[in-house]
């Protein structure tokens, strides 16, 4: 399988210059905020977000100024939206290393994170980036909606495959979306296009949430602790489907381990075999590579290039990664 190294190679050197853009988008005059940011910035991700921001403006047109713009933008929202997420979870660890709200409590990291969204709203409106703005602003208002729909859901214990499509549109899919839809527009792209690169991300983020779902039911040590959305009572695709296809007993039997002994870990196990016994992985699988050919689908109407060979490499790796 390739790695994201290899991925990333034909957009390197706008990546490494990215790095530098967005470090100075999140400067302050504040030396509180600068430690901080300076201390997420050292901790960042897969830059996956960034990637198709670029591999998108390169395949619909030309990297220009605008397109590390609005990577910034997507990236500056996406990690005030994790900083405020790790308060509302109370959780002390993000990919391994202290949560801001752990190490700075969570008075700051609000305040952080509504800083970040403050820098990628005035860096749009500097540069009169009208349109990218919009585009991720959409964006970040269904990840809202989407979470407390999930929240309200989880209350109740009984969520439908459709609820739970919705659920992860908005959640996860809304962002890589937009980061298409930035790149595509960043190029000059008429709607049409931009519109076709929206859908294109929608289908991959689905794919990757989809993925994320099977790490909680699988065998291997993926850095995401097994049964953690049981324990969170997060009802996911697999467990869905499975619950979909058993008694009426059994379902309740199963709804009341996840709902009342969460914390017990051979109870969750048993929540698990339960999943894989059912046919609720396969069924989740299947579905992940419907989501990923209808990506597929939409880039072969684009001209071939390395562009388009990122983004479907891209799309290979949402779905076959370990972790």
């Amino acid at each position: 399988m390739l790695k994201l190294d290899d991925i990333q190679r034909p957009i390197a050197k706008e990546l490494s210059l990215f790095e530098d853009k967005f470090k100075e988008s999140m400067k302050s005059s504040a030396p509180l905020i600068d430690r901080i940011t300076h201390y997420i910035v050292k901790r960042k991700g897969k830059q996956m977000r960034p990637m198709f921001v670029f591999f998108s403006a390169g395949l619909c047109g030309k990297i220009s100024e605008s397109t590390y713009r609005g990577a910034a933008l997507v990236e500056l929202l996406h990690t005030a939206s994790l900083v405020h997420d790790d308060v509302v979870d109370n959780a002390n660890q993000r990919r391994g290393f202290f949560s801001v709200n752990a190490l700075w409590k969570n008075k700051v990291a609000v305040l952080v994170g509504d800083f970040l969204l403050a820098k990628g709203l005035s860096l749009s409106i500097k540069n009169k980036d009208i349109d990218l703005l919009a585009i991720v602003t959409h964006a970040v208002e269904q990840m809202s909606e989407g979470e407390l729909l999930q929240i309200e859901k989880a209350r109740r214990m009984d969520i439908e495959e459709s609820i739970y499509f919705e659920v992860i549109r908005q959640k996860t899919a809304s962002l890589i979306a937009s980061c298409c839809a930035c790149g595509a527009s960043s190029a000059g792209a008429d709607q049409e296009t931009i519109d076709k690169m929206h859908a294109f991300g929608e289908y991959v983020g689905i794919a990757f949430q989809i993925k994320d779902d099977l790490f909680d039911f699988g065998l291997d040590d993926v850095g995401k602790p097994l049964g953690n959305d049981i324990k969170e009572k997060k009802l996911t695709l697999p467990l869905i489907h499975a619950l979909s296809h058993t008694s009426k007993n059994e379902k309740r039997h199963i709804i009341n381990l996840v709902k009342n002994h969460n914390e017990d870990n051979a109870k969750v196990r048993e929540v698990i075999d339960f999943v894989r016994n059912s046919g609720g992985m396969d069924y989740a699988t299947a579905k992940m590579l419907e989501y990923q050919q209808l990506a597929f689908d939409i880039l072969v109407g684009f001209p071939k290039n390395e562009y388009r060979d990122g983004l479907e490499q891209l799309v290979k790796f949402t779905t076959e990664r370990r972790k």
